[in-house]
């Protein structure tokens, strides 16, 4: 009974995640299918249980595939990354503990669940962000094994759309925080700077 009483506040979240888990799983396939002829079969799987995001992932295969040299893959997924530490900044005095459970909840932090635990009053539900979390990082490692070990009895990714997948998976996600206070001119400005680096950057 104790057991299930602690882990009462996390249900909601918990529940909202199923949903964000399943997509993850199959944003993971895709992730797998694209990298596994770049990096081989091992380092996709590892970078998914080990990094657990996709941005930098897609990121630093995208940069790979079209020819980038490591160094640029680097940077760009730890640009991709860099935009956790705002989000940690944001949803810091709701965690709990010393620094080292602190930190550990951190972890929890990924963009589906960030969103999921804002609250109106422009805090965040703890519990609401690790328990959406949780169906998510198993769905993400499982979805890109599966890619990677399936993924040339579905062809051509492209062929199929799947290279798609996650840039549409993350308009989802934009789409739902457009009713947010200065949300539409923050995400015109982010893409007028995406389109006019665009010729200036390198490949991917």
């Amino acid at each position: 009974d104790r057991v299930i009483t602690r882990l009462a506040p996390y249900r909601g979240g918990l529940r909202a995640g199923m949903a964000f888990g399943a997509a993850a799983f199959v944003v993971g396939i895709s992730f797998g299918v694209v990298a596994e002829p770049i990096m081989g079969p091992v380092a996709p799987i590892v970078m998914s249980a080990a990094l657990f995001a996709g941005a930098s992932q897609f990121g630093v295969t995208a940069v790979l595939a079209s020819g980038g040299d490591a160094a640029t893959a680097i940077a760009t997924g730890t640009m991709l990354n860099a935009r956790f530490l705002p989000m940690g900044v944001a949803i810091a005095p709701a965690l709990k503990g010393g620094r080292l459970r602190r930190a550990l909840e951190g972890q929890a932090i990924v963009d589906a669940s960030w969103a999921l635990a804002a609250r109106s009053d422009g805090g965040f539900d703890r519990e609401t962000m690790i328990g959406a979390t949780v169906p998510q990082y198993p769905a993400w490692v499982l979805g890109t094994a599966a890619g990677v070990l399936f993924g040339s009895a579905l062809g051509d990714p492209e062929a199929l759309g799947l290279d798609a997948m996650f840039p549409a998976f993350f308009v989802a996600l934009l789409a739902a925080e457009l009713g947010r206070p200065r949300a539409v001119p923050a995400a015109l400005i982010a893409g007028a700077i995406a389109l006019s680096l665009t010729p200036l950057l390198p490949p991917g």
